[in-house]
């Protein structure tokens, strides 16, 4: 099979291309420098130059696939520009099931995420659950909400046919997003605390990835999985690192409240003193307790979807990002 795949110089579409090669499938993708994408054209994937948010230049290398994943996404926490957010996650969005539609692609993948339910305030929700709030925490959950209901859901349902997946927190070696700022950080002693009742569900990029071909090849059109690991606070995740690194976690841990009269406070010294990105008043607000939490019950029981654990997935993570170069970490 012949497959388009957005998002393979990133994390999880890199991840996806690789596993569909390994499949014996043939798999194309877009770079806006092809330059940049050697590595995924020594591996057998054709590259060609264009643009999610350029609509034309999609139309070649989706012609005559089998099938898409839409991975491709603007995925950044505290940025303080987030003028690309809307153009990638909601046009770019737009453009490629368009285009989907235009040719008669036989089947997608649209990556959304848990997000779009934003803070579930401990609740563990399942694929028909939607946050009709009028606010986000970050700009990120924004614009993948705007995504997910008002792109990729209505054109599903009018026949578009696509299947949806939704991934919690996704992590492992390679990763490039402010979830491997945090283990750096961690691991170089300067990550000063781990808010209190922040809590995730923890997605392997292969398991992730594998959710991904699994819903290409098994998920019914028309239908949405939620593709996330199992749940873990925060400090229980930090906590587990310690006992697999040796490196001390954080010992503070601040209530909500605190985390969000911090946030208040830096939002009115930010606007003349700007702090680093993962320091910035959404960063802080985006981790001040909340938890976004989805069952994978219906991935488990229709696409024979089996994540494993952090206990499992994190030995890994850690040990790549300790033999990066420059981390010096701090033993307890």
């Amino acid at each position: 099979m012949k497959y388009f795949v957005t998002g393979a110089t990133g994390f999880i579409g890199g991840c996806v291309a690789r596993q569909l090669l390994v499949a014996g499938h043939k798999v194309i993708t877009l770079a806006r420098t092809p330059s940049r994408a050697q590595a995924l054209e020594a591996l057998g994937v054709k590259v060609h130059a264009g643009d999610i948010t350029d609509k034309e230049s999609l139309r070649t290398p989706m012609t005559g696939v089998d099938g898409i994943f839409h991975i491709a996404a603007w995925y950044k926490i505290g940025a303080r520009d987030t003028s690309q957010a809307e153009t990638i996650n909601v046009d770019g969005t737009r453009n490629v099931l368009t285009m989907m539609k235009e040719l008669g692609i036989p089947k997608g993948v649209y990556t959304s995420t848990l997000t779009v339910f934003s803070d579930t305030r401990g609740q563990i929700v399942d694929e028909n659950y939607t946050y009709t709030g009028t606010t986000f925490l970050n700009e990120y959950d924004r614009t993948k909400w705007k995504a997910h209901y008002e792109v990729a859901r209505p054109m599903m349902q009018a026949g578009l046919p696509l299947v949806i997946v939704q991934p919690g927190l996704v992590y492992g070696p390679g990763d490039a997003s402010i979830v491997h700022e945090g283990w750096v950080n961690y691991l170089r002693g300067k990550l000063p605390m781990t808010p209190s009742g922040t809590t995730y569900c923890w997605g392997h990029v292969d398991d992730t990835a594998h959710g991904h071909l699994l819903a290409m090849e098994q998920g019914k059109v028309g239908e949405s999985y939620i593709i996330a690991g199992p749940k873990y606070s925060l400090i229980e995740a930090f906590t587990l690192a310690e006992q697999i690194s040796g490196v001390r976690a954080p010992r503070l841990h601040p209530a909500p409240w605190m985390m969000k009269a911090l946030a208040s406070m830096i939002g009115l010294i930010g606007a003349v003193f700007p702090p680093p990105e993962p320091y910035s008043a959404e960063s802080i607000r985006s981790s001040a307790g909340v938890s976004y939490l989805g069952s994978n019950e219906k991935a488990r029981r229709e696409l024979g979807y089996a994540p494993r654990t952090l206990e499992q997935g994190l030995p890994e993570t850690l040990k790549y990002e300790m033999q990066q170069p420059g981390i010096r970490f701090q033993k307890r």
